[in-house]
């Protein structure tokens, strides 16, 4: 009985020299872009094993082989399509940390190609095929001689056919749209640009010293004779109340106009 139990007490103990005392985590997630992870992975600072001792891809541990000075996380053998969302957690000792050499790995690679964009009664809608992420989509309209964001929705991130319908905020007369998705390199891509014309009444605007009255609701900006935003929004009042005494210059509807508050 003796020689049973201190044959346990070994086993135990060296069950507790391999698992670390306390762990950290090292975390990546993104979507499968068809590449594999690779990762290097430095001596335990005790000089037994290797820092990282389990790494998991969406919860499941890998069989991959980690006890090495590198390996390579393969997520080919999980069936993921491109686009799918993949969190790989590296799991590794105190007092060193492993490194993924190529933690672009799960980035988006491309924009997704537009196949179509219209806009009719106020909502916007788009096609698209080849998205590899679910990275968001921004809404752009032409007004006041410039291309204004104006709204956003998340990209579906599959690599099929998607479709979009988006309500935007439209003006008197004609009114432009586009679509913008910038990948993770940073590159844009535009769709081709939507017509809708509006027939509804121009807005119109009464100044006093503490309000700005429109005719109707619509998107403003007010800038300071330097250029600098002082207001923006939506809406059918402005409360500027609190604005210094000078010339300013105010956006809206689709026009373009300025005041002076005394």
């Amino acid at each position: 009985m003796k020689t049973l139990l201190g044959l346990l007490m070994l086993v135990a103990l060296s069950f507790a020299a391999v698992a670390p005392v306390s762990a950290e985590e090292l975390v990546l997630k993104g979507t499968y872009q068809g590449e594999n992870i690779y990762v290097r992975n430095p001596f335990a600072p005790s000089g037994v094993g290797f820092c990282a001792y389990e790494v998991t891809v969406n919860g499941q541990i890998t069989t991959d082989e980690i006890n090495s000075s590198a390996f390579e996380i393969d997520l080919s053998v999980y069936g993921f399509n491109v686009g799918d969302e993949v969190a790989v957690v590296i799991k590794y000792k105190d007092d060193c940390l492993p490194m993924i050499l190529n933690n672009y790995a799960l980035q988006v690679k491309k924009p997704a190609a537009f196949e179509g964009v219209s806009v009719k009664n106020g909502v916007l809608t788009f096609k698209t095929t080849g998205e590899t992420g679910s990275i968001s989509f921004y809404i752009e309209q032409f007004r006041w001689n410039k291309w204004v964001r104006v709204g956003e929705v998340k990209g579906k991130g599959k690599n099929q056919p998607n479709s979009y319908d988006v309500k935007v905020r439209t003006h008197s007369g004609p009114n432009k749209f586009r679509v913008r998705q910038t990948d993770g390199k940073k590159i844009s891509v535009y769709s081709k640009e939507a017509l809708e014309i509006v027939t509804a009444p121009a807005v119109t605007f009464k100044a006093s010293d503490t309000q700005i009255t429109f005719s109707a609701e619509t998107m403003y900006e007010i800038y300071d004779q330097f250029g600098g935003i002082v207001f923006k929004g939506f809406g059918s009042t402005i409360n500027i109340s609190t604005l210094q005494k000078g010339k300013y210059y105010l956006n809206y509807d689709n026009s373009q106009s300025e005041f002076v508050k005394k």
